[in-house]
């Protein structure tokens, strides 16, 4: 009760927000494109060495996340396409934002911060892909922690505060210990399940629906566009 209390200020003012975006019909997928340009600003501002200026410019990326789902449902005509290219767009904003920090790690020479880049980097594209995946097998995968915008918070207070090694160790054990979690959660409800039907059909089956070839020398003959070799296919096929 206590958090609840303590957050219905900021979920007021959210839903205001929302409203009001919602009223002057800004579509949602306008807010995904302009989070996913201040996300490319703080990748370049990353690969610079401008941490704090990177943090700064990955606010606004930040707010446009947040307000976008919540906007997105007060618009029942969002298509899936939208919903598709908002997803593609945020796995495109968080392998520019950590290629920025490989850029700079790389030109400084601190090859462990690189490879430290570069593991939360797996984590971050994983956690998202483990959730789509299973979510294709069982009816949900909303296990775990460290979805895109509690990442987004950590590496902006890491930016702002100069302390981006810290965010990188972090980034790189919870979002991968998140995707185990997601592996275990999908193993347990899939495994009782019943092993899918084969797509190869059956021997017999195959055989049925071999064409003869008489049939298919037939058609050669009586479509002047169809090439001989379907003859001889069928022929093989015997």
């Amino acid at each position: 009760m206590q958090i609840e209390t303590f957050g219905r200020p900021f979920r007021w003012m959210l839903d205001r927000a929302v409203a009001t975006l919602a009223k002057a019909r800004i579509p949602a997928s306008l807010l995904t494109l302009i989070g996913f340009a201040f996300c490319l600003a703080a990748a370049v501002f990353f690969g610079m060495g401008r941490f704090t200026t990177a943090g700064v410019a990955m606010i606004p990326a930040a707010v446009c996340d947040l307000l976008a789902r919540p906007l997105a449902r007060r618009q029942p005509q969002i298509s899936f396409f939208t919903a598709f290219l908002k997803s593609v767009l945020h796995r495109y904003a968080d392998l520019a934002v950590f290629l920025g920090l490989l850029v700079y790690y790389s030109t400084v020479n601190r090859f462990w911060f690189a490879l430290l880049t570069g593991i939360a980097l797996a984590g971050a594209v994983m956690v998202s892909y483990a959730k789509a995946r299973a979510e294709s097998l069982v009816p949900t995968a909303e296990v775990g922690f460290w979805e895109r915008p509690e990442r987004l918070v950590l590496m902006i207070l890491g930016a702002l505060v100069n302390r981006m090694p810290i965010v990188l160790w972090i980034l790189a054990i919870g979002p991968n210990i998140t995707v185990i979690h997601r592996i275990l959660h999908t193993w347990k409800q899939t495994k009782d399940a019943a092993p899918a039907p084969s797509l190869t059909p059956a021997p017999g089956a195959r055989a049925a629906q071999r064409v003869p070839a008489s049939v298919t020398a037939s058609v050669s003959r009586e479509l002047p566009g169809t090439r001989p070799i379907l003859t001889r296919t069928a022929g093989r096929g015997r």
